[in-house]
């Protein structure tokens, strides 16, 4: 469907309310495991990926992404609230500083839609998150920071920013010398694809370093035509373009999915660069998978697809100084 209104009036009347997102796309609430009382993480989804569900079909997988239910309040050993122990790696307001050659940005810890599974979904943003105050004390960190080379904008998600406001951040970072590349990681254009806007193409052309946009898609059934025309005029631009994709009990756990996921994905210009195994969150516990059964999953996929095709699968393990190989 095209939409007349823009990527902030879409955002803006995304569904809240479970009970009514139920009714759209035709299920009984018992039927979804819905929890009695109201979630501590909100649902939060714009309509436009609503419109990507199965009518009828309670196992949806992209429904089930994002309904919140009664399995959220199971109490497992092992999950917690700071799955990656981010809380003591902030050393300025904003900013999470895990990797030698890399610093993460966090200009908001709003999101355009809420994935249960999200591993941040309890970190308390309004005490660490970016303030416009904090922005000079981020560029004086990195500047710092000789080693630093890379910053990765992420959340949050980064588009909910303006483009005025990102064109500002890039255009500052790209003035500090040792600065490679600028990363954004956002499911923003996922769930709302007319949040690629021209404007935003243009200022990612007008950087003067690579701007790598990172997209997080879980499943086939998300790359509607919309978002790939849109990932193709990004392609088109310059804009380097890969994704990374959560691994997710019932969701995406079969090597049909995957592949479909990644043909799909190159077909729209994205390279497949991640399966992240989940964070151990609390609330999301419902969603995991043995280590064995994504090892597994990773050597199927192996055989049927392509190397250049075959998303690295890994863990992200605290004050490991990278992304751990399953």
């Amino acid at each position: 469907m095209q939409y007349n209104l823009s990527w902030q009036q879409q955002l803006a009347q995304a569904e809240t309310d479970i009970y009514r997102l139920c009714d759209t796309v035709g299920c009984d609430p018992k039927a979804l495991g819905i929890a009695d009382k109201p979630p501590d993480f909100p649902l939060r989804v714009p309509k436009s990926f609503i419109e990507r569900m199965e009518y009828g079909n309670p196992k949806d997988p992209l429904l089930l992404q994002v309904l919140p239910q009664a399995a959220e309040y199971v109490s497992t050993s092992g999950y917690g609230e700071d799955p990656l122990e981010e809380a003591g790696q902030s050393p300025v307001p904003g900013l999470l500083h895990k990797y030698e050659s890399r610093v993460l940005v966090m200009p908001t810890g709003a999101c355009a839609v809420h994935c249960r599974y999200c591993f941040r979904r309890h970190f308390p943003y309004q005490e660490r998150g970016l303030l416009g105050s904090h922005w000079k004390q981020i560029l004086a960190y990195i500047q710092s920071q000789p080693l630093v080379n890379e910053v990765i904008f992420s959340g949050g998600d980064p588009l909910l920013l303006s483009d005025a406001l990102l064109e500002r951040y890039f255009s500052e970072l790209a003035l500090l010398p040792q600065i490679k590349r600028i990363r954004c990681h956002s499911r923003t254009p996922v769930v709302i694809p007319d949040r690629i806007t021209p404007s935003f193409i243009e200022l990612c052309q007008k950087t003067t370093v690579p701007v790598i946009l990172m997209i997080h898609c879980n499943h086939p059934q998300e790359l509607s035509e919309a978002l790939c025309d849109k990932l193709k005029l990004l392609s088109q631009a310059g804009v380097r373009l890969y994704n990374q994709t959560v691994l997710l009990k019932e969701i995406n756990d079969s090597v049909s999915i995957l592949a479909e996921l990644s043909e799909r994905l190159w077909e729209a210009c994205v390279q497949p660069y991640y399966v992240h195994a989940l964070d151990a969150v609390a609330g999301a516990q419902h969603f995991d998978l043995p280590n064995k059964t994504a090892i597994d999953l990773h050597e199927r996929l192996r055989a049927a697809l392509p190397g250049f095709l075959v998303p690295t699968f890994v863990r992200e393990v605290p004050h490991q100084k990278a992304k751990v190989p399953l």
